[in-house]
């Protein structure tokens, strides 16, 4: 009989790829991808540790299926990635019908471990070493990559993939989790790396993106031998098939000049950085420990702009960290003003139980007051971002289209009912005949909507731009006249 899967993933691309993998493995087990937790015999959460916030909600959802644990003893529920390295027997503890936990480093391991459990087993625990627990190599070697598996039922669109160069972080800044859950900075050889792209692109896929803590920090030594991110990108762009390739998420310290003529020089390059930021304030950034100033970052983001002109740079910030002043979250807003990002992932601060923020510095920011400011910050942001976006009216770009639009993904959920296709099976949508609204991607990554074909998908198309607000550019598919005859292009 076929065992069937629910997996309900939070957090960052890191985490996407993780569940991609780990369907890909349970599905050549057997496991059957089911879109509610009801019916699944397995039932995992990938999970996220970077706020408070995403780990509580994930304690809200264990604590829905407790009643479905005891109708249903052998029905088997997993907790995996950030918050599992990071809580560890805690998850037990406080939600004891939870059958597994197994850190990021330790996924590869899922399936056996379900099958032990499945087995009479008892409760699992996998999880890595602790970044004090034992001398360097081993604490590195006790977080695996896991890339091989792929699975583009899991994907966004089969046109599309992640790739992973390198996991873990050394950064260390105070606030974050992830060096401490995701372990050591350790690049992927650069062969591996390029055997993965050409067998997503010989399987249809058109866009890949590099992912990376700090995805700029990718280095691998091989004896005298050293590829770096601008290396592995010119390696990248001679895969046919490919025609566009993306990285996040940058440091700014490591926003090399190579690496920014890669992206200039490289064709297949998207025009796109998001290099975060996290404050205007020296002071704030001393106490985040992002070893860089407001100036030094002023003077990578000026050779961005000299490198490549029109690049779109995104950036993160956080308001109401510790100690922030109003004056220093003034000089925040300076910034964003001044750089005038394409767009800003604006979070509140929170603090973060092991990070060495939550053990140096008190959480003295009231919540009303980080609530402003982030309220503040956006509205400055969304200004710009609609400012920005009013001159593409009138335009013509290319965009790569990815699938239906957000509206027309509603529509067709409310057309079927609960009569839903498998996770991951929007691509499907090539049997369709009728115009559909569409959603695509320039080459500086701004969203472009517009009504066309679902045979489109997947395309590179040009396209007309007639409006824009401050996230969205709205437009037209454009037409070629060709003597007397029209002809629609890719239509």
């Amino acid at each position: 009989m076929t065992r069937k899967l629910y997996i309900e993933t939070v957090g960052c691309q890191m985490n996407m790829l993780d569940s991609e993998l780990v369907v890909a493995d349970l599905r050549r087990r057997g496991y059957e991808l089911v879109d509610e937790p009801g019916p699944a015999d397995l039932v995992l959460f990938n999970t996220c540790s970077v706020r408070a916030h995403a780990e509580e909600k994930i304690y809200s959802a264990l604590g829905r299926l407790k009643n479905a644990k005891q109708r249903n003893p052998d029905k088997i529920i997993g907790v995996i990635g950030c918050m599992a390295q990071n809580h560890q027997k805690n998850v037990f503890t406080r939600a004891p019908y939870v059958d597994l936990v197994v850190g990021p480093g330790q996924l590869h391991q899922i399936p056996n471990l379900v099958d032990e459990i499945a087995a009479g087993g008892g409760q699992k625990l996998e999880v890595s070493l602790d970044r004090t627990g034992g001398a360097k190599r081993d604490v590195a070697e006790s977080f695996e990559s896991y890339d091989p598996l792929r699975d583009e039922a899991m994907r966004p669109s089969r046109y599309q993939a992640f790739v992973r160069i390198m996991i873990g972080c050394d950064k260390f800044c105070t606030y974050c989790i992830v060096p401490k859950v995701r372990g050591p900075e350790q690049s992927r050889p650069p062969e591996q790396i390029v055997a993965e792209a050409r067998k997503l692109a010989d399987e249809g896929c058109r866009e890949v993106t590099l992912l990376g803590q700090t995805v700029n920090s990718y280095k691998y030594e091989n004896g005298e031998r050293t590829t770096r991110l601008s290396d592995l990108l010119h390696q990248l762009s001679e895969i046919e098939g490919l025609t566009r390739l993306k990285f996040v998420t940058s440091f700014p310290n490591d926003m090399t000049q190579d690496l920014l003529e890669a992206v200039r020089d490289v064709k297949k390059c998207s025009h796109y950085l998001h290099v975060p930021c996290q404050s205007g304030s020296n002071e704030v950034l001393k106490r985040m420990k992002r070893n860089y100033t407001v100036e030094q970052y002023r003077e990578m983001h000026d050779r961005i702009r000299a490198t490549i002109p029109g690049a779109a740079v995104t950036s993160d910030f956080i308001v109401g960290f510790c100690g922030e002043t109003e004056e220093d979250f003034q000089k925040t807003v300076a910034l964003v003003e001044e750089m005038r990002f394409k767009n800003s992932f604006i979070f509140k601060y929170s603090p973060r139980e092991g990070t060495k923020a939550d053990d140096l510095y008190p959480d003295d920011i009231p919540d009303d007051v980080k609530k402003r400011r982030n309220n503040e910050l956006l509205a400055v942001q969304n200004r710009i971002s609609y400012e920005d976006n009013q001159p593409f009216i009138g335009r013509t770009v290319e965009i790569l289209v990815e699938g239906p639009s957000e509206r027309a993904r509603r529509h067709e959920e409310h057309a079927h009912g609960d009569d839903q296709p498998e996770a991951g099976a929007e691509h499907a949508h090539g049997d369709v005949h009728g115009p559909i609204q569409l959603v695509g991607r320039t080459n500086c990554d701004r969203i472009v909507v517009f009504d066309g074909n679902p045979r489109q998908i997947g395309q590179m198309l040009p396209v007309t731009i007639y409006d824009a607000n401050s996230f969205t550019l709205f437009g037209e598919v454009v037409t070629q006249h060709v003597g007397p005859q029209l002809v629609t292009i890719s239509i």
